[in-house]
């Protein structure tokens, strides 16, 4: 539960430390107080502690009026700085307070005091998300390398997140057993970069995700970049080819060189079946050239060298061929989650909600053929319908329901139109009569 007293005395403490000691970094300060301090890309000392800072780092609204009766503490009208008027009291007061969890969050104390509560220094600072994960860094660095014209043409081009931005958990996902091999095996590359550099192993971190729409390839991509702390660059190959033709290779050159830029980072791909659709030969040159461009950049990025874990995804591995193929170290495979897992995917989904009677076994018989995806959408028209009878607690028949309306719309979605025939699928039409809207009213589309 959070004290808006200590949260305070903390923020104003961790910056005492901090404006004193230039042994410390941005990489010591927690993330939510580093945000409040970048400027022009980097954070100067000193740092400022008015009621606005306060508030930004820690959510007290009313920092001032939190702190205001300790006896060790004081505001200048004038500037609107809070300081300690006695800094032995007020470390004093907050040490009696404080405990190991709060000062393994903080490497800032845990370097000052960690030794009074058992943290080590260094641990909390490995574990202390980096400031080249920050949104506000990877913004100062893309203004740092690109003027504004060339960073609007390029975030047309790839989707940039920063780690706090990615809102995919590892924990939200379930996974099979060969997928949850592969990503650890990526996890301890990332952990030993220095020591496969070593030995000479650079041929590693180059992943295909391969499998149908829905089955979580571009969620797992993601989940990873929270979990790793890295920056997010997505890019679906198809949109690289929607500016002018003439370029189109140097679209690809400009999407390597910001994930170059924001390393250590994943590097997503989308799409990558687009590489075997450009080799028909009535294709344009400059999108034949495109694709040599391609495959001649992913076989000079590297994790171990660049720091760039690069994934591609693609739902037509049929398509790929061995040119494609041969880039990547490791092949990921996404299938439709079978009985169990469906299962598994709907008490994870499920946790948030009140359900009477909760079957999850059951549901996952009827839901045969369904990705993660699907039975997303399953459950929110589940909750949708029952909010439209206002409640809130749903019940197992509800959630049967629902499979039985997704099947049926996925059905009308498949259905061939027959010439003449097409207003019988419209309500309220009649032969002969234009009902065209331009609109679908249920978009199932997969991620």
């Amino acid at each position: 539960m959070s004290n808006p007293e200590l949260d305070i005395v903390e923020f104003l403490l961790t910056t005492a430390v901090y404006n004193g000691d230039r042994e410390l970094d941005e990489d010591d300060l927690p993330p939510s107080y580093r945000g409040v301090f970048w400027s022009d890309g980097r954070i100067e000392r000193p740092l400022s502690t008015t009621n606005t800072t306060a508030t930004e780092a820690t959510g007290v609204e009313r920092p001032w009026d939190a702190v205001s009766g300790l006896m060790f503490t004081d505001r200048d009208d004038f500037s609107g700085d809070i300081t300690f008027t006695d800094r032995d009291m007020a470390e004093e007061w907050f040490l009696d307070r404080a405990d190991a969890e709060r000062l393994r969050a903080n490497p800032v104390l845990a370097a000052a005091y960690g030794e009074e509560f058992g943290v080590e220094y260094e641990q909390a600072r490995e574990e202390n998300r980096p400031a080249r994960a920050d949104r506000a860094w990877i913004d100062s660095l893309l203004d740092e390398y690109f003027d504004d014209d060339e960073e609007d043409e390029m975030l047309d081009l790839v989707d940039i997140r920063a780690p706090e931005e990615v809102d995919m958990r590892m924990d939200d996902l379930v996974l099979t057993s060969d997928q949850e091999g592969e990503i650890y095996k990526i996890v301890k590359a990332i952990e030993h970069r220095d020591y496969l550099a070593d030995i000479g192993l650079r041929e590693i971190g180059k992943l295909l995700f391969v499998g149908p729409p829905g089955t979580g390839k571009t969620s797992v991509a993601r989940a990873l970049a929270h979990e790793l702390d890295l920056p997010f660059v997505e890019v679906k190959l198809s949109m690289i080819t929607s500016q002018y033709l003439g370029e189109t290779a140097k679209n690809v050159e400009k999407s390597f060189e910001v994930a170059r830029r924001l390393a250590p980072c994943i590097f997503f791909m989308d799409e990558f079946d687009f590489v075997a659709k450009t080799r028909s030969s009535d294709e344009h040159a400059a999108i034949k050239r495109a694709v040599n461009t391609l495959l001649k950049s992913i076989d000079e990025i590297s994790l171990i060298d660049d720091e760039v874990l690069l994934i591609g995804a693609t739902n037509h591995p049929d398509q790929l061929d061995a040119a494609a193929w041969r880039r990547f170290d490791e092949i990921v495979n996404f299938p439709k989650p079978d009985t169990g897992m469906r299962a598994d995917i709907l008490r994870v989904v499920t946790r948030e909600m009140d359900i009477v009677d909760f079957d999850p076994d059951t549901l996952a018989e009827i839901t045969e053929g369904l990705t993660g995806s699907d039975l997303r959408l399953v459950l929110r028209e589940a909750v949708l319908d029952a909010l439209t009878e206002e409640r809130t607690t749903l019940t197992q028949q509800d959630m049967e329901d629902a499979v039985a309306d997704f099947e049926e719309r996925d059905n009308l979605k498949n259905l061939d139109m027959i010439d003449g025939d097409a207003d019988a699928l419209v309500a309220g039409g009649t032969p002969g009569e234009d009902t065209t809207d331009g609109g679908d009213a249920h978009d199932h589309s997969h991620d």
